[in-house]
């Protein structure tokens, strides 16, 4: 079961917005919350309100409000894309000008219910790491000094 939330014409650069959004990317929705809420950055209010507004349609559209449990919630996909450039331009000396480019994004919040599958396909991955971390490494010949 999946909710999304689709934010656009933010007045943030998608390079800001991106760093806030790798901080609760695969998150619980309730940690994904307290993080934002204690985010020192200017992006992680409307994340934030995405968030909500996320968790706020899956509730709403799930018919049977006890289905989704919002304990279970993660963050399963959040990107900023790039939205439409605000061009300014800025008196300079001599009778020039300079652009200023304001940017915009466009932020998209995916959350749904852990799939059965992924926690199944998650297990074999551990193992296989597991595996891989128990073989002996190569020994190494010294070279001689001369």
């Amino acid at each position: 079961m999946e909710a999304r939330c689709v934010a656009r014409y933010i007045r943030i650069a998608p390079r800001k917005m991106r760093l806030v959004a790798d901080a609760v990317r695969g998150k619980n929705v309730n940690e994904a919350i307290n993080i934002l809420k204690f985010t020192p950055r200017y992006a992680a209010v409307p994340m934030l309100k995405a968030i909500e507004s996320a968790v706020a349609n899956l509730m709403n559209n799930s018919g049977d409000s006890g289905r989704a449990n919002p304990d279970l919630l993660l963050v399963k996909t959040i990107f900023a894309d790039e939205g439409p450039t605000l061009k300014r331009f800025m008196p300079r000396a001599q009778g020039r000008a300079t652009p200023i480019r304001k940017r915009t994004s466009h932020l998209t919040v995916v959350i749904g219910t852990p799939d059965v599958e992924e926690a199944v396909e998650a297990k074999p991955a551990a193992e296989e790491e597991a595996v891989t971390e128990s073989k002996p490494k190569k020994k190494t010949r010294k070279k001689k000094a001369e």
